[in-house]
C-alpha cells in the first residue's frame, strides 16, 4: 500500500475501545444529554426519545433509493412510492424536533430528487436546490456520466440564517480590469488576481475524499468535509445545535466540532461511528479544512498553487 495511503481506518482494538464513546438510548433524552454524542441505532426505532425544537440546522443524508451495501446494512431500492413513503415517515419524525426558524438541507442524487421535492414542500419552505459536482463517476455507454448530486436548501419559516459573507467563494481572475488604473472587483494577492464572488447554487469546488486526503474513510457514500462546511457556515452560528440522524462516518459532527457547533450525529453501523469518533479525536488536534482556509472558500486546486506561490 503506498505510503501516501492516508485513508482512516481502525483496528478491532480501537473499536472496542472508540466505541465505549458511543451511547445508546434506552429512553428519553433532553439535548444535553446527545450534546456531542454519537448515538448508536436506527433513527426511526428511537426517535421518539429525542427531545422538541432542540435542531437549529437539520443536515440530511438518507441512504438514496438504491440498492448500496453500507458495511453489512444493505438498503435495496424500491418502488417509487415506498421509497417515498418511507421519506415522509422520516420527515414526519424529524419535524417535531426542528425550531421554528431553523434549517434544513436534504441530500440526494437526481432521480432520487424527484421522489422527495413534493414531500419536502409538504412541510417546509423549499429555498433553493444546490448541485455539486463529485469530480467522480462512473462511466457509461448508453447515457451521460452522473458525476452531480442534489443538496435540498429549505427552512421552516421565511425567517432562517443566511451567512452570506462566510461563504463567498475566493475565485482567480483571468482577464483583470481596471477603471482608471485601480482594480475592478479584484485584489492582488502575490502574483495573481482574486475576487470573493457570492455563493451559487452549482458547486464546482468540491474534492471527494480520496485515498491521500486524512479525511478519507472506506465509507461508500462520504460527504466532503469542504461541503459540509459550507452548509453549517451558511445557515447556523456559534453554539448552534446541528442534528444529522445519518451521520455516517461522522463528517458533519467532526466539521460542527471544528466550527464551534453544537452537535448530535446518529447511525446504525458501529464500525462507521468508531470512524467518527477517530476523527473527532484528530479534529481536537487541527482544525483544518480542505479547500477552506483563513475564513476563504477557494477553487478547487488553488489554495495549493496559492501556498506554492507564497513559499517562493
Amino acid at each position: 500500500m503506498s505510503s501516501r495511503n492516508r485513508t482512516l481506518q481502525c483496528s478491532l482494538e480501537e473499536q472496542q475501545e472508540l466505541s465505549q464513546s458511543v451511547i445508546r438510548l434506552d429512553g428519553p433524552v433532553s439535548f444535553q444529554d446527545i450534546q456531542g454524542q454519537l448515538v448508536c441505532g436506527d433513527f426511526l426505532e428511537m426517535a421518539e426519545d429525542f427531545p422538541e425544537e432542540f435542531i437549529d440546522l437539520l443536515i440530511l443524508d438518507p441512504p438514496y433509493n438504491l440498492t448500496k451495501n453500507y458495511h453489512g446494512h444493505l438498503f435495496k431500492k424500491q418502488h417509487n412510492q415506498d421509497y417515498r413513503h418511507w421519506f415522509r415517515i422520516l420527515i414526519e419524525h424529524l419535524v417535531p424536533m426542528i425550531k421554528p426558524h431553523a434549517t434544513i438541507y436534504v441530500c440526494s442524487d437526481w432521480q432520487t430528487s424527484t421522489l422527495i421535492v413534493d414531500v419536502l414542500a409538504e412541510y417546509f419552505l423549499v429555498q433553493n436546490r444546490i448541485t455539486w459536482e463529485r469530480e467522480k463517476g462512473r462511466g457509461a455507454k448508453r447515457n451521460w456520466k452522473n458525476n452531480t448530486e442534489d443538496i435540498w436548501f429549505c427552512s421552516r419559516s421565511p425567517h432562517y440564517t443566511f451567512n452570506v459573507e462566510a461563504v463567498k467563494l475566493k475565485r482567480q481572475v483571468r482577464a483583470p480590469y481596471r477603471q482608471h488604473g485601480v482594480p475592478k472587483d479584484w485584489v492582488q494577492d502575490g502574483s495573481s488576481q482574486y475576487r470573493r464572488t457570492h455563493p451559487s447554487n452549482i458547486w464546482t469546488d468540491i474534492t471527494i475524499p480520496f485515498w491521500s486526503m486524512a479525511e478519507n474513510t472506506p465509507h461508500p457514500t462520504q460527504k466532503p468535509e469542504k461541503l459540509m462546511a459550507k452548509l453549517i457556515l451558511a445557515s447556523s452560528h456559534e453554539q448552534d445545535f446541528i442534528f444529522d440522524p445519518f451521520v455516517g462516518c461522522g463528517t458533519t459532527a467532526v466539521v460542527a466540532q471544528k466550527l464551534g457547533r453544537r452537535w448530535c450525529g446518529v447511525d446504525q453501523n458501529m464500525e462507521y461511528l468508531c470512524w467518527a469518533q477517530k476523527r473527532l479525536q484528530a479534529a481536537q488536534h487541527s482544525s483544518s479544512i480542505q479547500g477552506y482556509d483563513d475564513g476563504v472558500f477557494w477553487e478547487r486546486n488553488s489554495l495549493s498553487q496559492q501556498n506554492k506561490a507564497r513559499q517562493k
